[in-house]
Formats: C-alpha cells, sequence, structure tokens
C-alpha cells in the first residue's frame, strides 16, 4: 500500500528549466503616456534630420584627383625662364611655385603677316576671266584637252577653242608637254577647273594689232574671200574685215575682186562690236598723204567754205584751213578772205594719218598780223621764201620729240 503526499503536485518542476509566464496588466493611462513618448521622438528626430546638413562623402580616387589638381596649381607652363638642360630633366611639380598663366598676348603666337599673306596667295583661285596664262599640255581627249596652267586642277580647253577654223589634225597639232598661252574664257566651276581658249587669245591679239595699225595710219593688203549686197569681205589675221562699196575706187563690177588682193586702210576698228571696216579710197588718200610734210607749202583749190573755215583741194586730197589759222588779224567775214575755186598756198601743220585729215595755215606766211586781210596777194606772191623761214621752225620741232 502506498503512502499519499499531499504536496505532490507542488513539487513538480517544469521541463526545460522553463520560467512560468508572467502576465503585465497595463492600465489605459500607461498606453497614453506611451503615445505621446513616440510622437515627441518622432517631431525630435525630424528637427534634427532637417537642421544636419548632408555631407558628401569622398571615396579615395576622388581625394587623390583633388591632391593631384592642388599639387600642379603652382606649374607655370612657360618656357622664358627654361634652359635645355630643364626641357631634358623630368618635371618636378612641387619645385614650381609660380601661379598659372592664363593670358597671353599677339606677339607669343609668333604672328608673322609676310608669311600670312603669302598663304591666302598660295590659295588664291587662278584664272580670272580675261586673264592670260602660260600652260603645257598634260592631256589631250577627242573633245579637248587639259592644260596645267598652275591651278589645284588643270583647264580645260574645247575642241572649238584651240585654234581660228576647222583643225582637222587635232592630235597632231597638239602633243603632250606642248607649251602654249592661253585665254580664261570661263572662271573655276566647283572642281577648281576653268575654261581656257587658244583662239580667244589669237582673236584679242589680232584686235590689239589692227587698233596700233589704224591709228599709225598704216596700209595693209587683204585677200577677198566673198561678197554681199553692201560690199566685199575679206581676213585681216582671223578677224572678218568689211569694205563698202562706196569705199572701193571701182564699185561698178565690185564681184569680180572675189579671189584678188587690194591694198585697204583702216576706216573703222571696234573690237568690242567686232567692227572691222576698211576702205580703199582711204588707202589712196593715205599713200598721198605719207609723201606729205609738216612745214612744206603746198597749192590748192577752194573746194567749199564752212563757217569754220576753208576745205582745200590738193589733188586728190583734201586739208582744212581753219578760221583759226587763216590770219593773226580780225576776220569779219570768211568769204572776205578766199573764195570757192580760188587758187591759194598754205602751210601743212598736221597729218593725221588715221583719220586722213591734213591741217593747213595761212597766218604763219604773215609778217605782220592781218597782213593777209591788207595784202593777200603780197603773201601769196612771197609764200615760198616766207615757208623757208618756217620750215625751219618744224624741223626743231621734229628733232625735240
Amino acid at each position: 500500500m502506498g503512502v499519499s503526499n499531499k504536496n505532490a503536485q507542488d513539487n513538480i518542476q517544469p521541463k526545460g528549466n522553463k520560467k512560468p509566464l508572467q502576465v503585465l496588466h497595463i492600465s489605459k493611462k500607461d498606453t497614453q503616456k506611451i503615445d505621446n513618448e513616440q510622437t515627441n521622438s518622432q517631431e525630435e528626430i525630424k528637427k534634427e534630420d532637417i537642421a544636419i546638413k548632408p555631407q558628401i562623402i569622398k571615396n579615395d580616387s576622388l581625394k587623390k584627383i583633388e591632391n593631384n589638381n592642388e599639387s600642379t596649381k603652382d606649374f607655370d607652363i612657360s618656357q622664358k625662364n627654361l634652359t635645355q638642360q630643364d626641357l631634358n630633366r623630368p618635371l618636378n611639380f612641387s619645385e614650381q611655385n609660380t601661379d598659372f598663366q592664363l593670358e597671353r598676348i599677339v606677339d607669343e603666337f609668333d604672328f608673322d603677316e609676310s608669311a600670312f599673306l603669302e598663304a591666302l596667295n598660295a590659295n588664291e583661285p587662278i584664272g580670272a576671266t580675261g586673264e592670260t596664262i602660260s600652260g603645257k599640255v598634260i592631256a589631250i581627249e577627242s573633245d579637248g584637252l587639259y592644260v596645267d596652267i598652275g591651278g589645284k586642277a588643270p583647264g580645260y580647253m574645247p575642241k572649238k577653242e584651240c585654234g581660228l577654223g576647222v583643225i582637222t589634225n587635232f592630235k597632231e597639232k597638239f602633243s603632250i608637254g606642248l607649251e602654249m598661252e592661253v585665254l580664261v574664257i570661263k572662271e573655276q566651276n566647283a572642281d577648281g577647273m576653268v575654261t581656257v581658249s587658244a583662239r580667244a587669245l589669237i582673236l584679242r591679239q589680232s584686235w590689239e594689232k589692227v587698233s596700233s595699225s589704224a591709228k599709225n595710219g598704216e596700209l595693209i593688203n587683204v585677200f577677198i574671200n566673198g561678197f554681199n549686197r553692201g560690199g566685199l569681205t575679206c581676213d585681216v589675221d582671223g578677224l572678218r574685215g568689211f569694205i563698202p562699196r562706196s569705199q572701193l575706187e571701182n564699185g561698178q563690177d565690185y564681184q569680180s575682186f572675189v579671189g584678188k588682193t587690194l591694198k585697204v586702210a583702216f576706216l573703222e576698228v571696234n573690237p568690242e562690236s567686232r567692227k572691222l571696216v576698211l576702205s580703199e579710197k582711204k588707202a589712196s588718200l593715205v599713200s598721198k598723204l605719207t609723201s606729205l610734210e609738216l612745214g612744206q607749202l603746198i597749192e590748192g583749190e577752194v573746194l567749199a567754205v564752212k563757217p569754220y573755215g576753208f576745205f582745200i583741194d590738193l589733188g586728190g586730197a583734201s586739208g582744212l584751213l581753219h578760221q583759226s589759222s587763216l590770219s593773226n588779224g580780225s576776220i569779219r567775214s570768211l568769204r572776205e578772205v578766199f573764195r570757192e575755186g580760188e587758187m591759194i598756198k598754205a602751210l601743212i601743220t598736221e597729218i593725221d594719218l588715221e583719220k586722213g585729215r591734213i591741217g593747213l595755215n595761212t597766218a604763219l606766211l604773215e609778217n605782220s598780223a592781218g597782213e593777209l586781210i591788207i595784202d593777200k596777194q603780197k603773201v601769196m606772191q612771197e609764200a615760198t621764201e616766207r615757208a623757208l623761214k618756217t620750215k625751219a621752225l618744224f624741223d626743231k620741232k621734229e628733232q625735240d620729240k
């Protein structure tokens, strides 16, 4: 029989040494107090966040870059005081204490105005319209050729601009390396190429030649190659010349002159309008003028009396005796001195071969002012002797030229 123990339940220990649960009793007042404390703590945290400024955290690489920048602030890149030895040795940034120079003056860039202008001239386009350039043939095509004119691109010469007339043996006439002068007729395109012409240059030179010949009163022989209703056509150094029927010695059967050669003088030369007019009659007049001399005494018939003077026939040529060269005295009327059909003597004071004009003078034959008006017959009778005195003055004038 067992023995019962009343205190056995009280002596039972929980397994695992666990403590018994304790119940915490919280009143309503305590909960309100905890809520107030949490609210106050959150407001204080917000205020601290606003008051504290943000800080940038720098890593080690950024710190190294800043340290290098600080060490190079005092480095001077100017080489004014550096010697060759200094340039050869490694740079030590710590030894430089001078301030970095940011501004430089123009002279330190070694600016050379003459070199600058020379560079501009070197890049200046070659070949303005109307310019004459010497070049060398570098390529020949079926429709033209290329000429090296010293530019960034060669000049192109179309076949029709290679010469006067039709060129049959094109590749035989022009060869690679042939040196020639050309005239620029079109300025360079987008590729820098200009259009040149040998034909235009020949025509320009021909116009210059005929202009000079006309000014000097020269006579030329021309070959008549055609005719039209107005006259004859001919070739003058590649230029088309025209001889009006009225300027022929015999204009009745003018068509018969085709294929013949005539001696003509220049009547009108105009390069701008390309007008070249010639005259056979003027050539005859110029031939007579060339036999005359300044200071020579001539005798002729008064052909006409004009308000400004007299026209005198000199045997195929006419001379003008202007009223200013008539007498040194006062003249009321020209007709009181000479009349139409009267034979007179006068000195030649002007010979204009270009215009075919002869200037005459009778005032130089007077011994006193107005003598021609008072005693015209005496002046005319002694004209030969008086002309000898004035001839020496013209000879001296010619020597002084």
